[in-house]
């Protein structure tokens, strides 16, 4: 081989390793960015949404607790009710103005009319 093809080889040899290899890109400072950014943000949206979930769930709680606390009410508000109309019934009445104040009934024939004047 003549000197000039083997300096034309050597110097294409130094080139060639030269052009295959690329020089690696550093990290761009704003993509490092960006991505701590995106990364900051959905941590934000992902803390929204559990607090969110834990709204909800404490209200289903405090609903719960308010419809067991309604049905007490009501069974409570049944019994007065049935309390009521026991205790205004006429046997009852009459019982305990015998039993406990010691009342007894009027004589039919003692018993006299006040006439009221008409309005």
């Amino acid at each position: 081989m003549s000197s000039i093809a083997q300096s034309a080889r050597a110097a294409g040899e130094r080139r060639r390793p030269a052009a295959r290899t690329r020089a690696k890109k550093a990290a761009s400072p704003r993509l490092v960015g960006g991505g701590v950014i995106s990364i900051v943000l959905f941590a934000a949206l992902l803390a929204g949404v559990v607090a969110v979930n834990v709204a909800v769930l404490r209200l289903n709680v405090e609903l719960d607790r308010t419809g067991r606390e309604r049905s007490q009410l009501k069974a409570d508000v049944a019994g007065l009710r049935a309390e009521l109309s026991s205790s205004a019934a006429t046997s009852h009445i009459e019982r305990v103005a015998t039993e406990e104040l010691g009342l007894v009934l009027a004589d039919p024939e003692t018993t006299t009319y006040v006439p009221l004047r008409k309005r």
